[in-house]
């Protein structure tokens, strides 16, 4: 019998391919002690360069299936709750409240909530490669959030596009302002937090197929 892990890996990859398409995340080699984790060898970066999609399906895998296993022991559930941690983050509360607001009115099949048992932690500090998101190599996920990347680029935008790849979504940095998955790409004047038509309907789809898949898994 397969680990549950490679069992939700391969459930996930067919709508996880279908949904992320030819959009992608870059990889580097910077480091920084501030990060949660030295050497990451693939992220998800704000705005980089080479692209590697394995970075941002591993980070939503390991998100879903965290939210599967507590969904498991709580199958009675009605909405899908994703609990997160600003422990690590205090100078970026403000954003990332403000992020779990507008992704929370932006779609139906997912809820952010900070509490408990988190299936995500944000963490600050200072990090060459700027902000990203990755996994601890435990099966949790993370997103931090680099101090001069935010003074470069509205800090709202960036925790809500950080905060996109917990829910699913990979870069697109040729895309306009108005998609947030973008990030840096259309340049520091950009201030747009919020997801277009297209970005919502993807993250209700990956939810309510991703974690379907997820719950079978574990089940």
């Amino acid at each position: 019998m397969r680990h549950p892990r490679t069992v939700l890996s391969a459930a996930l990859g067919a709508v996880l391919t279908a949904a992320l398409g030819a959009g992608a995340v870059p990889a580097g080699a910077a480091t920084a002690a501030e990060s949660p984790r030295s050497a990451v060898p693939s992220y998800v970066a704000y705005e980089g360069s080479k692209e590697d999609v394995k970075a941002t399906r591993a980070f939503f895998a390991a998100v879903v299936k965290s939210v599967a296993e507590k969904r498991a022991a709580n199958p009675g559930a009605r909405v899908v709750t994703v609990n997160y941690s600003t422990a690590n983050a205090p100078t970026f509360r403000a954003q990332i409240a403000r992020s779990t607001q507008i992704w929370n009115s932006s779609v139906t099949n997912v809820r952010l909530q900070e509490g408990a048992n988190p299936s995500f932690r944000y963490y600050e500090g200072n990090d060459a490669r700027g902000s990203y998101a990755s996994t601890d190599g435990h099966g949790r996920g993370y997103i931090f959030l680099d101090y001069r990347q935010n003074q470069q680029y509205n800090s709202y935008r960036v925790t809500s596009h950080e905060t996109g790849h917990v829910l699913g979504l990979p870069d697109n940095y040729r895309g306009p302002c108005s998609e947030l998955m973008s990030g840096g790409g259309p340049g520091t004047s950009c201030t747009n937090a919020v997801p277009n038509a297209a970005e919502r309907s993807r993250v209700n789809y990956l939810w309510a197929n991703g974690l379907a898949a997820a719950m079978k898994s574990v089940s």
